[in-house]
Formats: C-alpha cells, structure tokens, sequence
C-alpha cells in the first residue's frame, strides 16, 4: 500500500484531492500534513476522518523535525502547503517567502533523505506574468509580478535544482485559477457568494476586465493525479481549465444563479500590480490524458450552489477574528 504526505490537505485544494484518492485508489494511504493556520480547516477533512487510510499531523513544512518524521513512513510528498493570496501577500511578503520558498527546500531535503519515489509540487500560472494574448508554454520566462507568485517561482527554483543536483524525481504543475467547494472566502468566488447570499455588495478590482483561466477543483484533482502518476521526472506542466473569463463576467454569472441586482457590485481601488490575463497551454499535461470533465457554466453553477447549500461552513470561517481582522484591513485598503 503506497502512502501519500499531502502538504496542506486541510485546505481548499488540498483538502479536495485528498478526498479524490481516497475515493479513486482503495490501495493508497493519505497523511496529510497542514499548520491549520487560517485558510487550514479540519471541517474540510469531515468526510474521511474515519478512513483507517486516513492520518493527520498538525504541523508546519518549515519544521524539519516533523516533516522527517511524516516523510520517513511516507513513499512521495504531493505539496499544496503554501501562503496563497495576492492580497495577504501584499501586506506581509515575509511570510510568503518562508513558507513557499523556506518550506519547499525543507519538504525536499526530507524527500531526498527518504528516497522517495516521487515530489510533486503544486505551483500557479501565476508565475509566468501577464500575457495580453496567446498563451503560456512550461517553457516560457517566468516573470511574476505580486510577492506571492515570486515566492511560487522561488519554490519551483528549487525544486528544479533538487532535480538537476540529486537527482530527485520531481514534478510540477501549474494551476490556473481554480474555483470549487471548501475554498477559504477570501477569495473571489466564494466571498461573493457568501456576500450575495447576505446581500451584501462585492468589490470588484477596478473595471473587473482582469481575464482569468478558470479551474474547476475536481478537474484541478484529475490534473495533478495524472502528473504524480505519468509525468516524466524534472517536468513542469501547465494544468488550465480552458475556460478563459473576465471577472466582471464570472460576478454577473453569480448574479444570475442567485438572483442578485447589479446595484451589489461595488468597484474598488485595483490590485497594485495586478495581472490583466492568464492564459496557458494545455498540450502537455493533455498528453497525458488530461481533459476537463464538464463544461464551465456546469461546473460553476453548481460550485455557486455549494455555498448556497453550505453556508454553516462558511458561516463559520466568517465568524473567526483572523477572518475578519484581515478583510477589515483589506477593505481599508482599497478605499
């Protein structure tokens, strides 16, 4: 029976994947290991906390100690853990750089001990820059523009130097934006969801035209299963939902399911820095046998359902003092 280290399980995507190989491999182990710090939620993992495959360490990446003990009963780490949000990156880079980048090498250094069979580390496009048309290939420059997607590309750099120098066998994928159930309200989905639902107005960044590739999670899942399992050691893919879409658009979409008036959009200060559009090329991971499994307004619908049908879930993140000490400066920020 192999067994999986999954870094940030407890998180939004993290915490979908562990249900997915739960789900697809009956012969697989998860041990998932996650800081629980405030996009890190156990009610996430409700549903497999009673599978005798499942285990969880309380614990951080940068902690060498832990992470050896996790690694040394462990055949492959597949790393979600990671400060995600542009915003929150913004106002503290710091911890960005300690956690995407200081984690990651601590994260290697336990997989290169071991001898395990496998690294996969879960990147962004994010790290690519903004492109104003075609799309992105794995080989392109990297030029990230916000301390969260630079802190993406400082991981990814050593990851690929573990690789080159050990010998470790490594992959990665990048992700574009990904949308789905469990994902912390904080960002663009379900915060305005949530906020709908209460009739409450959603911020939207400027003139809302920033272009996103969105990701459905379980089609997120599928992506990085197929990487761990048939992508060739030292390779980067490029994992896109196909589905390219103006936030203005994907907030007019909301409206429509829950039956909101346009009068709840409220335009707000723009990102400093902000990326106008990602895009990128999906031919390698399709390869591999990579396709999306529905089409966006499906998927998306019912995502929006999600929360309607769960608000105790994200009712109660809302209620937590980190949550709400953080918007409230957000918020200030953007007046």
């Amino acid at each position: 029976m192999q067994t999986l280290v999954i870094t940030g399980g407890a998180g939004f995507i993290g915490s979908n994947f562990v249900r997915y190989i739960l789900r697809k491999y009956p012969d697989y182990r998860v041990h998932v290991l996650d800081a629980l710090t405030y996009a890190g939620n156990l009610d996430n993992l409700a549903t497999v906390s009673g599978d005798p495959r499942f285990e969880f360490t309380h614990g951080d990446i940068r902690d060498a100690e832990i992470v050896d003990k996790v690694a040394s009963r462990a055949d492959a780490i597949i790393n979600f853990a990671a400060e995600s949000h542009v915003d929150r990156s913004i106002l503290n880079p710091g911890a960005f750089i300690q956690t995407d980048v200081a984690g990651v090498w601590t994260l290697l250094e336990a997989a290169r001990k071991h001898k395990h069979e496998r690294f996969l580390h879960v990147s962004t496009d994010e790290v690519y820059g903004s492109i104003p048309e075609g799309s992105f290939k794995e080989s392109d420059l990297l030029e990230p523009n916000s301390p969260y997607s630079a802190s993406k590309a400082g991981g990814e750099l050593q990851v690929r130097a573990y690789h080159k120098t050990f010998g470790l066998p490594t992959v990665v994928t990048r992700g574009s934006n990904t949308y789905g159930p469990y994902q912390y309200p904080e960002k663009l989905v379900p915060l305005f969801v949530s906020n709908l639902i209460d009739n409450q107005p959603v911020p939207v960044y400027g003139n809302g035209l920033q272009t996103r590739d969105w990701l459905y999670v379980l089609d997120h899942c599928q992506g990085i299963d197929l990487v761990f399992h048939k992508g060739a050691a030292g390779e980067i893919y490029n994992l896109g939902g196909g589905n390219e879409r103006t936030n203005i658009e994907v907030v007019g979409l909301m409206l429509k399911y829950l039956g909101k008036p346009e009068s709840l959009i409220r335009h707000v200060t723009d990102r400093p820095g902000h990326d106008l559009r990602y895009s990128v090329d999906n031919s390698k991971i399709e390869a591999l046998g990579y396709q999306p499994a529905a089409s966006f307004e499906e998927q998306f619908q019912a995502t929006v359902q999600w929360y309607v049908d769960n608000q105790d879930w994200w009712r109660r993140v809302k209620e937590k003092p980190t949550y709400q000490d953080f918007m409230q400066t957000w918020y200030k920020e953007r007046k």
